[in-house]
């Protein structure tokens, strides 16, 4: 055998024993996917300038500090840019840390699960019972959930070109695919017991009655999400459930319907926590942000599913879309997303 051909063999062999171990490596590591950002760049002083700055009472609380809690993505229970396992964490070691004066959230989210947005919810009011303050900063979006949980704030900052509000629940797609089926010579049958069972399945039309029981679990999250707005905001129900119609509001609309309480920078919204509302200028921000690595598992099934779908999606004449909700194990989960 030539040299080159030994040495090009001897490359190859590393290569995949290299690649074969950092696959190893990662899927023994998949679970182990909640990073907490927080490093020297990211813990910084608010309103160190301020004229009521007075650095010897400053040494009273220089261990003290405001959490910046990002809560960015799509709210479900994990996916690559949002984890409930951590946040939920993060927020109850925030309680107990009395270190902690208070915490600042900055939300960039269209939404998402009914379940886990009113998790968050409730875990941010029952960090308010420490008397601590939860301050919240609107981002490019705050939509549907992402406003859900805005709504456990002592206040409400909007940038002035968010979008917010979104009002409303999503509950479920039902794709009736029976005719094509029948077209091109396709059976599908589910052997099910009970008469609603099998709804929302592709292969059988949505009757009357399942409409009804879909449209009763949806208004009920819809009211559960009206009644939670008409509490925090001060609104009253009735007018509430008028402005609660699934819409978009800019941040100029949103303030005009007391949806939100101020239009200003993140940065004058730290500032008004530390110095008018802890009254503790020049105090520490410390920044929490979820960071998930993306494994090579991760990268390899999410392309074969999306290929395996779109292939299906073909073979059947519909959009890869319906093929995608299909296959969508969520699809009874109601939803507080902007679509």
């Amino acid at each position: 055998m030539k040299k080159t051909t030994k040495s090009g063999l001897i490359v190859l062999i590393l290569l995949v024993i290299a690649i074969a171990g950092y696959t190893v490596y990662t899927l023994k590591n998949m679970n182990n996917d909640n990073h907490i950002k927080l490093s020297t760049s990211d813990t910084y002083r608010v309103a160190e300038d301020s004229k009521n700055y007075d650095a010897l009472a400053a040494k009273d609380y220089k261990n003290e500090f405001i959490a910046a809690l990002y809560i960015e993505g799509t709210i479900s229970s994990a996916n690559n840019n949002y984890n409930q396992k951590w946040l939920l964490s993060t927020i109850d070691s925030l309680k107990k840390n009395e270190k902690n004066a208070g915490i600042a959230v900055f939300i960039n989210s269209p939404g998402g699960a009914v379940y886990q947005a009113d998790e968050v919810y409730l875990a941010l009011q029952d960090y308010r019972t420490t008397k601590r303050p939860v301050y919240i900063y609107q981002g490019p979006m705050a939509a549907s959930g992402g406003y859900y949980i805005s709504c456990a704030g002592n206040k409400i900052y909007a940038n002035r070109n968010t979008l917010t509000g979104c009002i409303g629940v999503i509950m479920g797609e039902s794709f009736d695919l029976t005719e094509l089926f029948e077209r091109i010579g396709i059976k599908s049958t589910t052997i099910h017991s009970g008469k609603n069972k099998n709804m929302m399945n592709y292969n059988e039309p949505l009757t009357d009655e399942q409409r009804e029981i879909m449209q009763a679990m949806c208004d009920e999250c819809y009211d559960q999400f009206v009644s939670i707005v008409a509490k925090n905001r001060g609104i009253q129900y009735f007018t509430c459930r008028d402005l609660s119609d699934g819409r978009l509001y800019t941040a100029k609309q949103a303030l005009d319907l007391r949806l939100i309480d101020a239009i200003d920078s993140w940065d004058n919204m730290l500032r008004d926590l530390a110095e008018n509302e802890l009254q503790k200028p020049g105090i520490k921000v410390k920044t929490y942000r979820y960071e998930k690595k993306q494994s090579v598992y991760d990268m390899i099934t999410g392309k074969a599913l999306e290929l395996e779908n779109a292939k299906a999606a073909a073979q059947l004449g519909v959009p890869a879309e319906v093929m995608k909700s299909i296959n969508n194990a969520d699809r009874f989960t109601p939803m507080y997303l902007a679509q």
